[in-house]
């Protein structure tokens, strides 16, 4: 009498007689001797993933939480089936040994950053090692990969705040160049608006220079005497001053005697300014051409 028992798609049965190691069955529909032989156990060919957190301490003493996962699945060879399942009682712990090992003796030959920036070196290295150590007990290593390297949180804070003073740095120097420039501009801006204000105010006054002469020479013509004319065109300028002062929306209050006596005052003062001036003119020159008597 035959029993007869199936075996699934990627998976593999272990058949014993009377204890001993006789075959691996693929799938399908399979028979074995009643009474003599058995099925001692099923082997999965599908990848399995082992994730693990491992951790270390980098070369400047910084302690961190490598989290790694590899990927990995028993052989198709019978005898690939056969060691896996009589050599090797727990895989994963197999696996999580030679993992923790390859990582705590190359992360502390890196600082933190190196072994940031080196992170699928230290997968390739967890795969190779354990592709080789592995493959004794029946496995392959589809794939090892590094998925995260996490230091302690007050180290994480300490990082962005430097990170943060460092953007802080870049940013308060390109304020301090765009206030610098925006400085310079506002100088050179400055400079251009007071030379044209000069020379606005140069030909300003050359204009109302050659309109006192042109008023002059008009009130010459009509034989007035030139003083009591320079006499009368100051007190205009004055009058007019006053008129525009009083016009002014913001101008402040200023309070002037304006009665018609100070007003003669004011023109006999500047009579007399211009006879003084006229005297010390003269005096002057008689003075340069007078001769020295020894």
């Amino acid at each position: 009498m035959l029993f007869f028992f199936t075996v699934e798609q990627q998976e593999r049965a272990i058949v014993e007689r009377f204890g001993r190691f006789v075959r691996v069955a693929g799938p399908g529909l399979q028979r074995r001797t009643p009474f003599v032989e058995r099925v001692a156990g099923r082997m999965s060919l599908q990848v399995e993933q082992l994730n693990a957190d491992i951790e270390t301490k980098t070369k400047d003493n910084v302690f961190v939480l490598v989290k790694i996962a590899v990927q990995y699945k028993v052989g198709s060879e019978p005898q690939q089936v056969q060691d896996a399942y009589y050599k090797l009682d727990d895989p994963e712990v197999q696996i999580q040994s030679y993992a923790f090992d390859v990582v705590r003796s190359h992360i502390p030959s890196l600082n933190l950053d190196e072994a940031y920036a080196d992170a699928d070196t230290i997968a390739m290295h967890i795969q190779e090692t354990l592709h080789n150590q592995m493959a004794e007990y029946g496995y392959e290593i589809v794939k090892a990969l590094v998925t995260n390297i996490e230091p302690d949180q007050k180290v994480k804070e300490a990082m962005n705040n430097i990170n943060a003073a460092q953007r802080n740095q870049v940013a308060a120097s390109a304020q301090g160049e765009a206030e610098k420039t925006l400085a310079v501009k506002k100088a050179e801006g400055e400079r251009e608006t007071m030379r044209l204000q000069g020379e606005g105010v140069a030909e300003e006054r050359k204009a109302i220079a050659q309109g006192l002469k042109e008023s002059l020479e008009i009130i010459a013509q009509q034989g007035l005497d030139a003083r009591e004319a320079m006499a009368l065109v100051a007190l205009t300028q004055y009058t007019d001053m006053v008129r525009a002062l009083a016009e002014g929306a913001k101008t402040n209050t200023i309070l002037l005697p304006h009665s018609p006596s100070a007003v003669g005052e004011l023109l006999a003062q500047i009579r007399d300014g211009i006879l003084a001036a006229d005297l010390v003119g003269h005096a002057a020159n008689s003075g340069a051409h007078t001769p020295t008597t020894v």
